[in-house]
């Protein structure tokens, strides 16, 4: 088959190579946003009247004829038209006749293609967006029924201090926030449009940049015509804030996955989110906690990837650069897969309120609780440490926990310890205390919560 840019050449290469060099069998996902950028590319032309009104009328009907058959799925691409640009190119000559050529003046696949991604991510980033505010709003309705649910605390994966659970779940909602505001944040990077930048050097015909942006919703238009084609920062950025993403999401997997294991079982996982084995016929597994946990590794490679790609290539576009967009599909999907998995995991969990309970009575996370007790009273916090370490041992010793040691015992310790202190000690107390701006305090969760509702507002 003859290339469209064969002219010059005068032998065809092994079909073997061009499977190889050819990135239709992916870049076929943008077939919408080729089209869409031909659309307006070729109403520019005719406003420029650098192509006469009938070639564009005739031009923009046939590329409506191939929307309609890109979204009914009957296109039919072929590895000898390499690549998504060139196929809809074929097609729409073969569709319309030679007039179907004209469509290309004035541009590149250089500029096409950079066109092509920036759309994708224009019109997905923001769903990405959208789908991190639903989790959210999930996460503050888990909270706002979990406000007075206590919780073991943990630094180091030991019992640290007594928490409200409620307040634990709301480090995802500010995790999430701050990966929100990334992801808006490069839309700015993204909502700039190369196209009109040609091969590498700008074009002869008297194009409209602006106008081209005006009809495709873009705000401005790349400034250099060779950094437009050579810019891939855009895809590094949302690779890196969906790295960072995963990241969050992978932590709160792990935390997920060793909730609801035995040992723990402060909660339990819908069947929907959940899998058997195919042995044993006791086990529910977090398989999809798990998943997400391991699909962060996808995304983490895919970021480290186009690095490595673009680390070495000179200006302008390379072949190289063709490695950009795999990795840019499979971590979208791999984000929207798993967003809407953690959603639905995060909104049907049981909370095992009573499992809760009985841990916070049976170990030394309010042991804190002795120590500030002992300095309010004048002792230097650091003697107060010692002496609560000493009366931790002497639980440990006799296989009881501080709400269960006589106050004769503790008295031996420190006579400033008086019969309140068991009051003090009590785990609900222990959180309610702790009212400091950002503490787990009841009153404090309750303020973090209407903050994140007025944020989401």
């Amino acid at each position: 088959m003859a290339k469209l840019w064969g002219g010059r050449f005068q032998k065809s290469a092994e079909a073997w190579v061009d499977e190889f060099g050819a990135s239709i069998g992916f870049d076929q996902q943008l077939v919408l946003e080729d089209i869409e950028g031909s659309v307006a590319h070729v109403t520019m032309l005719g406003a420029q009247n650098i192509l006469p009104a009938e070639d564009v009328a005739e031009i923009l009907e046939g590329l409506a004829q191939l929307k309609v058959k890109a979204e009914a799925g009957e296109l039919e691409f072929l590895v000898a038209n390499e690549d998504i640009h060139l196929n809809l190119e074929k097609m729409l000559i073969d569709l319309i006749g030679p007039v179907g050529g004209k469509l290309h003046t004035g541009r590149s696949r250089n500029d096409q293609v950079a066109t092509d991604m920036h759309l994708f991510l224009k019109k997905r980033v923001p769903e990405v967006v959208g789908l991190i505010e639903n989790f959210q709003n999930t996460i503050i309705v888990k909270a706002e029924e979990n406000v007075e649910t206590i919780a073991p605390g943990y630094t180091h994966l030991q019992r640290a201090q007594p928490i409200s659970f409620a307040h634990h779940l709301m480090v995802y909602f500010w995790q999430l926030q701050r990966d929100k505001e990334r992801f808006t944040e490069s839309m700015k990077r993204i909502d700039i449009l190369p196209l009109g930048a040609g091969a590498m050097a700008g074009t002869t015909f008297p194009i409209d940049r602006l106008k081209s942006a005006e009809l495709l919703g873009f705000s401005d238009v790349y400034a250099n015509s060779m950094d437009a084609v050579s810019d891939r920062d855009f895809i590094v950025e949302f690779l890196s804030n969906s790295a960072l993403l995963m990241t969050h999401l992978s932590r709160f997997a792990e935390e997920i996955i060793i909730w609801s294991t035995d040992e723990f079982k402060f909660i339990e996982l819908d069947d929907a989110f959940s899998t058997g084995s195919s042995i044993m016929p006791q086990k529910k597994n977090p398989d999809m906690a798990e998943l997400i946990r391991g699909k962060a590794g996808r995304a983490f490679g895919n970021l480290v990837g186009l690095l490595t790609v673009l680390k070495g290539t000179p200006l302008t576009y390379n072949k190289d650069m063709q490695e950009d967009k795999e990795g840019m599909f499979d971590t979208m999907e791999t984000v929207l897969g798993s967003l809407k998995i953690f959603e639905g995991m995060v909104r049907t969990m049981t909370i095992n309120k009573p499992r809760l309970h009985a841990a916070v009575h049976s170990d030394f996370s309010n042991a804190t609780e002795l120590a500030d007790y002992l300095a309010t009273k004048g002792m230097p916090f650091r003697e107060a440490h010692e002496v609560t370490g000493k009366l931790v041992f002497t639980c440990i010793q006799q296989g009881i926990y501080l709400l269960d040691l006589p106050l004769a015992d503790m008295q031996k310790e420190s006579s400033l310890i008086e019969e309140d202190i068991y009051t003090v000690l009590a785990p609900e107390a222990a959180v309610s205390r702790r009212n400091s701006l950002g503490g787990t305090g009841f009153e404090q969760v309750k303020i973090q919560i209407d903050k994140a509702k007025a944020l989401l507002a």
